[in-house]
C-alpha cells in the first residue's frame, strides 16, 4: 500500500492522539497550522488531516467542502479548554471589535456565537498574528503601541500553546472568557475543536479504513501511558509539567462518541442559523471503519 501521509498540528494536545505514530513505518506526519489542514486534505496532499469542525460544512454559501468526520479521534474538552480564550479590556457586552488569532476556524466561530449568546453583541472580526501582535485582515485600523503591552489590542482571541506560553499580561485583560467552559454552561454539552477528516470519495478506501484503525489503536494505547506522552514532551512543549498534566488528563477529551457527535451537530446548527457556516449535514466515516 501507498504510505499514509496525515496533516495535524505540533500542539501539546495533539499529543494524545500522535505521540508514537512518527516511528510507524509507511506513515508520514504533516505538520501545519489548523487552518491549512483541510487545504492539504482537500488537494490531496494528506490522507487525513486533524481538521477544524467547520471545516467538514464550510462557510456560509462556500463551495462544498467534500470533508468527512473519520471518528478515530478528537481534540475536544467538556467544560473548561483553557487555550481557547477570549481576552478582553472591556466587559463583553461592550466588545465591537474582536481581533481573532485565526489560526482556528472553529474557535472564531465559536467565538462569534458565544458573544451573540451570552452578550448580544456581533463584533466586527479582524484577523490577528499573535506571534507578531499585528492585524493580519487588510486595511484593519492600525495604531502604533506605546508599549508592549498596549500592542496587545482591546479584545483578542487566542488559541493553542500561545495562551500560556506566551499569556498576555492580566493587568491588560481584567476579562476573560473560556470558550469550551461557556458552551459547556450554554448547552451542558461537550465540544470539539478538530477531528479526523478525509475525503469523502476516499471514505471506503483501504487507506482510509487502515489509517481509521491505526489512529483510533494510537489514542487508546497513548491514553494508556499519557505520563510518558508528557515527559516526552516536556522538553519542547516549554508548558509547566503539571499544568500540563492537568491539561491532557483532566480539562481535554481524544474519543468521539456519541455526545460529542450530537454537540458538533448542535454547534454547526447554531452557526448556520447565525449565517456563519453553510446549512449542512456533517458527513461521518462509518464507525465499523475505525
Amino acid at each position: 500500500m501507498e504510505p499514509i501521509r496525515l496533516a495535524c498540528v505540533r500542539y501539546l494536545n495533539t499529543a494524545p492522539l500522535i505521540e508514537g505514530l512518527e516511528k510507524v513505518a509507511g506513515l508520514t506526519l504533516i505538520p501545519a497550522v489548523p487552518a491549512m489542514i483541510s487545504g492539504l486534505v482537500l488537494r490531496g496532499e494528506a490522507d487525513l488531516g486533524l481538521c477544524s469542525v467547520v471545516d467538514c460544512v464550510g462557510l456560509a454559501e462556500a463551495p462544498d467542502p467534500n470533508l468527512c468526520l473519520v471518528p478515530a479521534g478528537m481534540i475536544g474538552c467538556d467544560g473548561p479548554t483553557l487555550t481557547v480564550r477570549i481576552f478582553s479590556a472591556v466587559p463583553f457586552d461592550r466588545v465591537t471589535t474582536l481581533h481573532a488569532d485565526t489560526d482556528s476556524h472553529t474557535s472564531v466561530i465559536l467565538a462569534q456565537l458565544i458573544l451573540a449568546r451570552k452578550f448580544q453583541v456581533r463584533p466586527a472580526l479582524i484577523g490577528f498574528d499573535a506571534r507578531e501582535r499585528v492585524a493580519t485582515t487588510p486595511h484593519a485600523p492600525v495604531a502604533a503601541p506605546m508599549d508592549l503591552e498596549s500592542s496587545w489590542p482591546q479584545t483578542v482571541l487566542l488559541i493553542g500553546d500561545k495562551v500560556v506560553t506566551d499569556c498576555p499580561p492580566q493587568s491588560r485583560y481584567p476579562y476573560q472568557l473560556d470558550l469550551g467552559e461557556c458552551w459547556k454552561e450554554l448547552t451542558g454539552l461537550p465540544f470539539a475543536y478538530a477531528v479526523w477528516m478525509c475525503r469523502r470519495e476516499d471514505i471506503d478506501s483501504p487507506k482510509t479504513r487502515l489509517a481509521a484503525a491505526m489512529l483510533d489503536r494510537q489514542r487508546r494505547r497513548n491514553a494508556m501511558r499519557l505520563g510518558w506522552v508528557i515527559a516526552r514532551r516536556e522538553p519542547t512543549s516549554h508548558w509547566p509539567s503539571d499544568q500540563a498534566e492537568h491539561y491532557l488528563r483532566t480539562l481535554l477529551r481524544f474519543e468521539v462518541g456519541p455526545r460529542e457527535t450530537e454537540a458538533i451537530s448542535r454547534f454547526l446548527a447554531e452557526a448556520a442559523d447565525m449565517g456563519l457556516t453553510a446549512q449542512r449535514e456533517p458527513c461521518w466515516a462509518p464507525l465499523a471503519n475505525v
